[in-house]
């Protein structure tokens, strides 16, 4: 039954990601986004970035860009990420446009609609037990994490809810999901980092495990 499952998801990524790939082309957003982009901020409409995808292989990620290219400040402070969002890109992220060209890598067989949000390299690592179930699947563009909360749970939770996807993981499951979270997409639900999210954790950029901060 699972083998069936997984037929049905890749057959109806496949179709459906031409579907909309046609349609975004004659709407046309793939040609309006990229330009109110570069006409708001330097820098390219585009960008791929990698990221760690099933069986923890790396693959280029596409992506609208939503952020100005400087990553440190006229001091040479790092700028963080959530002060690095353009206007152009909060308004893409809310309505979850900025996401639109990974229908290509759905297309190319290294992402799916429905999966675990794919991880950056750095993290995959840190994935202890189950939590490396996570990479059983292919990464999607929406999750059972994202349905339950977007940006709005923990990092743990996320990957909790990653192996509770991997562990029921049905073709009717994902269409529960692409359903709830579009709704959260139409309600703007979930687009913001809570404050209590932003600290350092296991999988954040600079995490030190215990064991490295005694060895300083």
């Amino acid at each position: 039954m699972r083998a069936f499952n997984l037929f049905l998801k890749r057959s109806f990524d496949i179709v459906l990601s031409l579907v909309m790939i046609l349609i975004l082309i004659v709407i046309p957003v793939f040609i309006v986004v990229p330009i109110v982009i570069k006409l708001t901020s330097k820098g390219p409409a585009m960008y791929n970035a990698t990221r760690i995808g099933k069986n923890q292989k790396p693959f280029k990620m596409y992506k609208f860009r939503t952020m100005i290219t400087e990553r440190y400040d006229a001091d040479g402070n790092e700028i963080m990420s959530e002060d690095r969002i353009t206007k152009v890109g909060r308004i893409l992220r809310k309505t979850s446009l900025d996401e639109l060209p990974q229908l290509f890598n759905i297309l190319n067989g290294t992402m799916s609609f429905v999966g675990p949000r794919p991880m950056l390299d750095y993290q995959a690592p840190r994935c202890e037990g189950d939590e490396v179930l996570r990479f059983e699947m292919r990464p999607g563009m929406a999750g059972l994490a994202q349905a339950k909360g977007r940006n709005n749970i923990s990092w743990t939770e996320r990957i909790q809810y990653d192996i509770e996807y991997y562990k029921t993981f049905s073709f009717w499951l994902d269409i529960k999901i692409i359903f709830h979270t579009a709704l959260m997409v139409f309600k703007h639900t979930g687009t913001e980092v809570k404050p209590e999210y932003r600290g350092v954790d296991r999988f954040s950029k600079h995490y030190v495990p215990e064991e490295e901060k005694k060895e300083d």
